[in-house]
């Protein structure tokens, strides 16, 4: 027997279509899984229940009527408590914004809503998005799926374990440095970053604006792509036939592969085999421009977005989580003149990398995460071991954001180790086939 409510989203989709799913029965199932969950309120933030009903009976009736708008026209789906929803509480994992209600959706939310999707409601986070690890003692941490003690991800955190609980056919998320990315990976999914600007954050609470793209976590690259076409209102990236063969992958070799855990090295040399055997060519490259574009991180992140928050920062420090709050106060140490410098040199760095490094590859391919999710507790309880471990969780992930490059992270097959495929800025629907086409070839054992 088919157990729908962990079935991928497109799959739901084209059942409701053959009449085989109904969207009322498959909303009720999934609000009933997220409220009988044990774990269900560390998830989610909140469940819009009234909404997600209305919405169903809406998509039953066009099912009924053969009116449907698209092929996730009917399918459940949840937001990240950043992603505003009108007039119901948008908190983005803060208490500094406890008790916000938003007057209208963000334009993603909208948009899905437009086409048929059914909002199931808004799942806990990293406080502000500002942490990769996923850890929130001012509101909830969720259970990561595969190892309740251990962190899930973030700062995407509910929406990642929610789809892979059964909670959700899908959810959206938002990426700064790796927060959709990064909970993907270890939570055994498939986490697309879109290039900067490809989808509107119209209604998303920012972080750095410069960086922040919202984007799918769902159970397959065709559910990946499905959902970036309604959230850039743009057609759906082709997928047909996608293959590994002759596929020109780049290895980033260097500083992606410092300090990592054996595990993520082990599941990604074991991809990299199946990918060849697939057919697809392998080259394995250094590149002194990423090191560089790197190197300047620090001086592009934190002040962003202490730049943006400072003023509720400053006027109730005592509401944030400690590590969370000293790591946005990170960002007052950066004079004005050193920031746009480095945006200067980064601009410049973008343009390198394109012209003398990547324009001879359909994607560049590196571990996801180098560590295996860590022990929550430990993190608590040792301020040292989460500023360290944050910033290795958000390292290989950060390099897509600060080279404005599209990326998606595919399961391995081994738990909670991702292989992160880079492709090259705006192209994002090419990205996407090449992905589908290493999903296909890491499939066969």
């Amino acid at each position: 027997m088919v157990d729908w409510l962990r079935e991928s989203a497109v799959r739901q989709g084209r059942a409701m279509l053959a009449g085989i799913l109904d969207p009322i029965d498959q909303t009720e199932a999934y609000l009933d899984a997220a409220r009988s969950h044990p774990d269900g309120k560390r998830i989610y933030a909140r469940i819009t229940a009234a909404r997600a009903r209305s919405e169903a009976v809406a998509a039953h009736d066009r099912a009924k009527s053969d009116q449907r708008k698209c092929v996730l026209d009917g399918v459940a789906i949840n937001w990240k408590d950043n992603v505003d929803s009108g007039g119901t509480l948008t908190e983005a994992g803060s208490r500094l914004l406890e008790a916000r209600i938003p007057r209208k959706d963000a334009t993603v939310l909208s948009r899905a809503a437009r086409e048929g999707l059914v909002c199931l409601g808004k799942t806990h986070m990293s406080e502000l998005a500002f942490s990769g690890l996923g850890l929130n003692p001012s509101t909830a941490t969720p259970p990561n799926a595969l190892d309740p003690d251990l962190a899930p991800g973030g700062s995407s955190s509910g929406a990642a374990v929610s789809v892979a609980l059964g909670l959700a056919a899908a959810a959206i998320g938002t990426d700064t440095g790796g927060s959709v990315r990064v909970p993907a990976a270890w939570n055994g999914l498939v986490g697309f970053k879109p290039t900067h600007d490809a989808v509107p954050e119209k209604g998303v609470v920012p972080l750095c604006r410069k960086f922040d793209v919202a984007g799918p976590i769902a159970r397959s690259v065709e559910d990946c792509a499905e959902l970036f076409a309604v959230m850039a209102g743009d057609r759906g990236a082709d997928l047909h036939g996608a293959s590994g063969q002759g596929l020109r992958l780049m290895v980033l070799e260097g500083l992606p592969f410092d300090d990592a855990d054996p595990a993520p090295l082990v599941a990604f040399q074991d991809a990299l085999e199946r990918l060849g055997r697939a057919g697809a060519r392998i080259t394995h490259v250094s590149s002194d421009w990423m090191d560089q574009a790197m190197a300047l991180s620090p001086q592009l992140f934190a002040p962003e977005a202490y730049g943006i928050w400072r003023a509720q920062i400053e006027d109730a420090p005592e509401l944030m989580w400690t590590p969370i709050l000293e790591r946005f106060r990170g960002g007052a140490k950066v004079g004005a003149a050193d920031y746009v410098a480095a945006w200067e040199q980064l601009v410049r760095i973008r343009r390198k990398w394109i012209k003398e490094v990547a324009s001879g590859y359909d994607a560049v391919v590196l571990p996801t995460v180098p560590i295996l999710p860590p022990s929550t507790d430990r993190l608590l309880r040792d301020k040292d071991y989460f500023v360290q471990a944050n910033l290795l969780a958000l390292r290989n992930t950060r390099i897509a954001n600060v080279l404005d490059l599209p990326a998606v992270t595919l399961p391995t097959g081994h738990p909670a180790c991702g292989i992160m495929l880079m492709g090259h800025a705006g192209r994002d629907r090419h990205l996407l086939r090449v992905a589908a086409g290493a999903e296909a070839s890491l499939a066969v054992i």
